[in-house]
């Protein structure tokens, strides 16, 4: 997601310098506009905006820890990774005690919402922070929110990808119920969609192909949103949960049931194909 948005920065008139150790998101991001640097140190060295976004918490503060000798004064650390909160908090402490601002701005919206511009941010930041970072997170994206302080962003996207997760496992087993009781796959949709089980899991990322042309299953479940990605999310939610003191009882089966697929036959689809997996559990 990191190239689209650095395209979208380009297009609003930012200077954009990045670094990537895949050699292919470097050349797309060159064709998109984006200063190419040798390394992450030559590309933050002269950036009054250090933007990352990075697999796990661990990433995120090694990272940093070798960034920040490299750094102007007064830089503005924007991570948009989805991480543990605990660390995205330890984050902001390192680039805090360095004489920095630091913002977690986890993203919600895919692939296709970073190629357009449309990504919601979740933000967490004291008030100067938030009003450093706002005018460049809205060059990419359409809706910008303070969630609180910092790490409050990073528990904004896991609470909110545990009800995408959750709702996509009951819209599948919906979908399968409805083919074992002889129910079109478009019936189901006619009525659901404008009914009380509407749902963005249904509407924008319908897990069956036929009624919503853009959803993923009309691909063969290529990815928008990956299965690993929600694996990791839910499994971010239950880490969570147990340092809040709370049992998730839909929220930890469906971690499981992620990582079962995204380890499995669900490896590189989209997080919707979660219907096949229940699709044969039925069938066994």
């Amino acid at each position: 997601m990191g190239g689209p948005m650095a395209a979208n920065l380009v297009s609003a008139g930012h200077r954009v310098t990045g670094y990537d150790l895949v050699p292919e998101a470097l050349k797309q991001a060159e064709a998109a506009g984006v200063s190419i640097a040798g390394s992450a140190a030559e590309a933050v060295s002269e950036a009054d905006v250090v933007i990352t976004m990075l697999p796990a918490g661990r990433h995120v503060l090694d990272t940093y820890r070798a960034l920040l000798p490299a750094v102007k004064p007064a830089t503005l650390f924007v991570d948009c990774s989805t991480i543990d909160v605990e660390d995205a908090r330890a984050a902001h402490e390192i680039v805090a005690a360095a004489g920095h601002q630091a913002v977690d701005a986890p993203v919600s919206g895919g692939v296709a919402g970073a190629s357009a511009a449309t990504l919601t941010f979740m933000v967490g930041a004291g008030e100067a922070e938030f009003a450093a970072a706002r005018p460049v997170l809205e060059a990419m994206g359409n809706k910008i929110v303070h969630c609180g302080e910092s790490g409050a962003g990073q528990a904004a996207k896991i609470c909110n990808n545990m009800i995408l997760g959750i709702s996509m496992i009951a819209v599948s087993e919906a979908f399968v119920l409805g083919e074992r009781l002889g129910l079109s796959h478009q019936a189901l949709y006619d009525v659901a969609s404008t009914a009380s089980g509407q749902c963005w899991a249904l509407t924008s990322n319908c897990p069956v192909p036929g009624p919503v042309p853009a959803s993923p299953a009309n691909r063969d479940y290529a990815p928008g949103f990956a299965s690993a990605l929600m694996a990791k999310d839910l499994g971010l939610a239950v880490d969570a949960a147990m340092t809040a003191d709370m049992t998730l009882e839909l929220g930890r089966r469906a971690s499981e049931l992620y990582r079962s697929f995204a380890d499995g036959a669900g490896a590189g689809l989209d997080f919707s194909a979660i219907v096949r997996q229940i699709r044969k559990q039925v069938t066994q």
